[in-house]
């Protein structure tokens, strides 16, 4: 469709990607009401969301938008909450998933969430279509759950090229914001520089959370636990053959590729990187991103020949990784998500 520079402008206190990248970590958020309900899924795992805002029914014009946090985050992450409350403010209806063990509480299963997991948001999304029939369904994704929608709205995008039935996901409306559209370039941008910060702390948390769930299911397993005694074997095989988890290639090239049958890190790169997917989009979709993302190199961009019709991608030159605080106005991303995900044009 096209790609455009958007009217982002940063505070003088908080110009660089950095201080815009961590401003949401570190500024307090006011209370904010949540429902959660719990997805059983077909594979005998759950995945939690959260409600916010009027009930479906009473949501305008019977929109509810889906929510997809990043990497190590969860529907408690900031960017999530700010976007709910703006929402609300709407009166629309928004629920945010929680990827498999992002929610406060172990999942059952081995295996867990990464950057194409489309089959979660697949399923999830068929069960709230049954349950509000009459409801549109719009998406906004941060950072690796951007991937994930764009992964999945590619995916629609293809089944209707198929097909003469219309999926519903293809009428939809999508904003993705800080995606990581080429997944190797990313990673290898986080082994050195000052990117290197960011990948340090998210493999610390994810060795962290790896080692607690293999500890936790074999606490189950203890206890008579079929289910967690396969997860516990299957995650403590990997863990013992993993050597050296001290970056997010060698986490992804030994254990999540593996865990969800990739044949390594090279590989899951390849076939869940988005950004060579967006042509084959059909829903009308936004990319929101920065030029100074420290996670996000400018070789990871796409270019205009890469977008579909019905894509656009705005650029700002500053920003950060899910930052864009603007000047005298802290919700500017979220009004901008907003602004598009409830136009009527």
């Amino acid at each position: 469709m096209s790609y455009s520079a958007n009217t982002f402008k940063p505070p003088l206190l908080a110009s660089n990607a950095h201080a815009q990248t961590l401003w949401r970590r570190f500024t307090p958020l006011a209370v904010f009401e949540q429902f959660r309900e719990r997805i059983e899924l077909a594979d005998g795992d759950f995945i939690d969301i959260d409600w916010a805002g009027p009930a479906p029914s009473d949501s305008s014009r019977h929109r509810i938008v889906v929510l997809l946090h990043g990497l190590c985050g969860s529907s408690q992450s900031p960017y999530i909450i700010e976007l709910q409350r703006e929402l609300a403010l709407s009166s629309v209806a928004s629920v945010a998933l929680n990827f498999r063990g992002c929610s406060g509480e172990f999942n059952r299963l081995a295996r867990a969430y990464h950057s194409g997991v489309t089959e979660d948001l697949d399923e999830v999304f068929n069960i709230l279509q049954e349950q509000y029939p009459a409801h549109h369904f719009l998406f906004a994704g941060y950072s690796l759950g951007a991937s994930v929608l764009l992964n999945w709205l590619a995916e629609k995008g293809e089944q209707e090229s198929h097909s003469t039935a219309v999926p519903a996901a293809s009428t939809c409306r999508a904003v993705a914001v800080s995606t990581p559209f080429q997944l190797a370039d990313c990673s290898r941008a986080m082994l050195g520089g000052t990117s290197a910060f960011y990948g340090d702390y998210f493999v610390k948390l994810l060795n962290r959370d790896f080692i607690n769930k293999v500890e936790h299911l074999e606490t189950l397993a203890s206890l008579g636990n079929p289910l967690a005694f396969d997860a516990a074997t299957t995650l403590r095989g990997l863990l013992n053959n993993a050597v050296d988890l001290t970056s997010i290639w060698r986490f992804d090239d030994q254990l999540t590729a593996p865990l969800h049958g990739f044949a390594n890190a090279d590989d899951y790169y390849a076939r869940c990187s988005s950004g060579p997917k967006l042509k084959r989009i059909n829903a009308r979709t936004l990319l929101i991103q920065s030029a100074d993302d420290p996670l996000i190199p400018p070789a990871a961009l796409p270019s205009p020949e890469d977008l579909g019709s019905a894509t656009e991608l705005q650029l700002s030159d500053r920003g950060g990784h899910v930052g864009f605080i603007a000047r005298g106005n802290r919700a500017w991303l979220e009004q901008q998500i907003a602004r598009f995900l409830l136009s009527s044009d």
